[in-house]
C-alpha cells in the first residue's frame, strides 16, 4: 500500500510504501472493548468518610416497640440542639448514606496484551479509509489519500503561526472551524461553567514531540502523540472510529517496527 509523502507546504516530496500494520482487519467491537478497558486506567478511586454521619450518639428503644413512638434511633442528649431527633441511620437528617461508594470496589479493567495491540493495529489500518474518517464528523475535502503522510519538518515546528500555515497548506483548517459551530450546552453543566466541549480534529502522529507540543497547544482539537505512546485512545476517541491523523515519516518507521502474531501470519500468506 503506498502513500505519497507530502512536504509541509502540501506538495507531493515522494512516494512510501505503509507497512503491513495498515493492512489489518478493521475490528470496530475490539477497538471499542479496548477503548472502554484503557480509559478506566485513569478513573480516580472515590469513596467517604466511613463514619460519615454516624459520629453523634443516637440510639434506638430497647425494646422498641410498646413506646408509642417510632423504632428509629434518636439523639441523645438533655435537651436543646438536635436531642431527640432521628439521626445517625439512612434516610435520617444528617444521617450516614445507605450505599456509599467504597473505595476497594474495582473500577480498573484489564485487558490482553495480544488484543490491546490487534486493536491498536486495527485502528491505524481504519485510518487508511476515507468513509470512516468522515462518518466520524471530520471534513476532509480536497483531501485524497488517507492517512497524511508528511515528512519530518512537521516535527521542527515550534511556532502557532508556522503550524497553523501547515494546516492551511494540507487542507486540514476546514476541519478545526468545524468545531467552532459546536452548539452551546445548557442545564446543570452551563450552571457550572462547562458551557461549550472542544471536540477533536486531527492527530498527529510524530517521533518526537517537543516542538509540535508547543506550536499545538492552542490550536483547539489538534494533539500530538509520540508513536511510541500510541494508543487507541489517540485514534479512537470514545470508542468511535477514526480520527483523521496525519503521520510523519519517522513515526511511520516506527510503527512499522511493531510486532504481532496476525502480522506474522499476513507477511507468511503473502
Amino acid at each position: 500500500m503506498k502513500r505519497s509523502i507530502l512536504t509541509i507546504n502540501g506538495k507531493k516530496d515522494s512516494d512510501i510504501e505503509l507497512p503491513n500494520v495498515f493492512e489489518t482487519e478493521v475490528n470496530r467491537t475490539l477497538i471499542h472493548r479496548a477503548f472502554i478497558n484503557l480509559q478506566t486506567h485513569s478513573f480516580q478511586k472515590h469513596s467517604t468518610k466511613p463514619t460519615a454521619g454516624m459520629e453523634v450518639v443516637a440510639d434506638s428503644n430497647d425494646p422498641p416497640t410498646g413506646r408509642g413512638v417510632a423504632r428509629i434511633a434518636k439523639i441523645k442528649g438533655g435537651g436543646g440542639g438536635r436531642a431527640g431527633q432521628a439521626g445517625e441511620v439512612a434516610s435520617t437528617r444528617g444521617g450516614r448514606q445507605a450505599h456509599p461508594p467504597i473505595a476497594a470496589k474495582v473500577i480498573y479493567k484489564k485487558i490482553n496484551k495480544k488484543e490491546n495491540k490487534l486493536a491498536l493495529c486495527s485502528a491505524l489500518a481504519a485510518t487508511t479509509s476515507k468513509e470512516l474518517v468522515e462518518k466520524r464528523g471530520h471534513k476532509v475535502e480536497g483531501i485524497d489519500a488517507f492517512p497524511l503522510v508528511v515528512t519530518d519538518d512537521i516535527e521542527k515546528i515550534a511556532k502557532t503561526s508556522e503550524l497553523t500555515k501547515v494546516l492551511e497548506d494540507l487542507k486540514i483548517t476546514q476541519d478545526v472551524n468545524r468545531l467552532k459551530n459546536r452548539k452551546r450546552r445548557t442545564g446543570k453543566v452551563a450552571l457550572r461553567g462547562r458551557v461549550s466541549k472542544v471536540g477533536k480534529s486531527a492527530l498527529f502522529v510524530v517521533s518526537k514531540s517537543e516542538n509540535i507540543s508547543k506550536a499545538a497547544g492552542t490550536i483547539p482539537g489538534i494533539d500530538v502523540c509520540e508513536a511510541k505512546n500510541l494508543s487507541v485512545l489517540n485514534l479512537a476517541p470514545g470508542g468511535t472510529l477514526i480520527r483523521l491523523t496525519v503521520f510523519s515519516k519517522k513515526a511511520i518507521e516506527e510503527i512499522a517496527e511493531i510486532k504481532s502474531r496476525h502480522l506474522e501470519l499476513m507477511v507468511t500468506l503473502k
